[in-house]
Formats: C-alpha cells, sequence, structure tokens
C-alpha cells in the first residue's frame, strides 16, 4: 500500500475533471491584484497533517485565492484564519495562523482534507465531480484508518460527500444521518477495526463567520468535542494529551 506522502503527491497531478483544471488554472494565470507578485500553486491540494492523525477535519474544496494560491488547506484566505484561530486555542495546531507552506505551522494529531481537491468556481464543486474526487478520499480515510478515530465535517456538502467515502471502512445508518452543528454520532467498523465519532460543524466560510452563524466559542467547542473523541485533546478540553 501507499504511504500517505505518496497519495499526496499522485493528487497533485490529477486532471480528471475537464472543468475544475481549467478554472484552477485560471485563477493561478489571471491572479488576484493583491498577489499579483506570487506564484500561484494551481494544482490539486492534498491533505495536510500527520499520517498518523487521530482526528480528520473535513472540509469542501480549496478556495480560488487561498489553498489553490497557497497549496495547502485552508491556508491564506478568511476560512483558515478563522480555522486555525479556533484550532490553536483547542490545542490542535502549534500557532493561529496560517499564511503560506513553510509558515511553521504544524496540526496536533489532526490532518486536515477536503472531498474535492481542485479549487471549483463560485466554491460549488458539481455531483460528478464529487463523485470523481471521492476515491482520492476513500484511499486517504484507509491509509489514515489506523489511527483514526474521530473525523469532523464542515458543512452539509462536505458530510454529503463524506459520508459514503466513510462507509467503505465504517457501518454508516440507512438512511443517512442529516447535517447539524454539534451532531456527533458513533459508526462502528465494518470489520474489527475501532469505532468512528464523526460530528458536523457548520462550515468556516466567511458567510456563516460574518453573520454570526458560526462564532470562534462555536467551532472551539467542537473542535474540543472532535479532539477528545479522538483521544488526542484530554476530557474538558485541558490541553492535548501528549
Amino acid at each position: 500500500m501507499l504511504p500517505l506522502s505518496a497519495l499526496d503527491e499522485r493528487v497533485t497531478s490529477c486532471r480528471a475533471c475537464p472543468r475544475l483544471v481549467a478554472w484552477r488554472e485560471e485563477v493561478a494565470r489571471v491572479k488576484r491584484a493583491a498577489f499579483r507578485d506570487q506564484e500561484y500553486w494551481g494544482r490539486p491540494v492534498p491533505g495536510f497533517g500527520p499520517a498518523d492523525a487521530s482526528l480528520a477535519v473535513i472540509g469542501l474544496a480549496p478556495a480560488a485565492h487561498g489553498a489553490n494560491r497557497t497549496g495547502r488547506m485552508f491556508t491564506g484566505d478568511r476560512s483558515g484564519d478563522f480555522l486555525y484561530a479556533a484550532m490553536h486555542a483547542a490545542g490542535l495546531a502549534t500557532q493561529p495562523t496560517a499564511t503560506h507552506v513553510g509558515d511553521g505551522l504544524e496540526l496536533v494529531g489532526t490532518r486536515i482534507t477536503a472531498p474535492v481537491k481542485c479549487a471549483p468556481p463560485e466554491n460549488k464543486p458539481t455531483p460528478a465531480e464529487r463523485d470523481n474526487c471521492r476515491p482520492w478520499l476513500v484511499r486517504e480515510l484507509e491509509l489514515l484508518r489506523p489511527t483514526l478515530r474521530a473525523v469532523l465535517v464542515l458543512g452539509a456538502f462536505g458530510w454529503q460527500a463524506a459520508l459514503p467515502a466513510l462507509a467503505a471502512w465504517w457501518q454508516v445508518p440507512r438512511p443517512r444521518p442529516a447535517f447539524g452543528h454539534g451532531v456527533h454520532l458513533t459508526l462502528p467498523a465494518r470489520d474489527e477495526g475501532e469505532p468512528l465519532h464523526l460530528l458536523g460543524c457548520y462550515h468556516v466560510s466567511p458567510h456563516n463567520t460574518f453573520t454570526g452563524r458560526l462564532t470562534q466559542p462555536m467551532l472551539q467547542d467542537v473542535l474540543r468535542a472532535a479532539g477528545t473523541a479522538a483521544g488526542v485533546l484530554r476530557p474538558g478540553g485541558a490541553g492535548p494529551t501528549a
């Protein structure tokens, strides 16, 4: 079986979805005025975090001028600013900011990924693009499975995309559970493996954070619950276990 680093490398060369390939490369060529002197990544974005993570955070897709620019999940945009500030406060990140690859940020027992690896126009992948990208997430979960104990999904799109991928290794109820902020389920393994805690959280999009639908305390509470369920954080949010 490929190591996770090799899978990440393969992800970056995927060209399975013509619309997404054209968009991510156009954005990287045209650029936003504020970043016109920077070289954009302009490729699929692999997951970020240790290969032995106990907690996975699943978003939606890279932002056009965030991860599509920097090459790292939730790095260089407002959504990432909000997420990493909360992760740092919860004890899941070593610093509260994420500006570029090589900025010193490390995640504590946590890996961040997305069900769609390329930046989509208007942040809206099509169902076909979501399904094309699913094998990457399935393989990533397979490689994380020996240590993975909890998954936190950000937003309804990510929830709908993640459940079929999780079903390859854990028993997802029928009918499939509805997304909701603060939802917490336990999925039994399909074999003799460990069960998985599945949690939901509103997405960290500017629409949600600017309107107050998702606040820092709300996000930190869910992150602490997920980190505790994964065994990364001590019960009661008292910091990392190691």
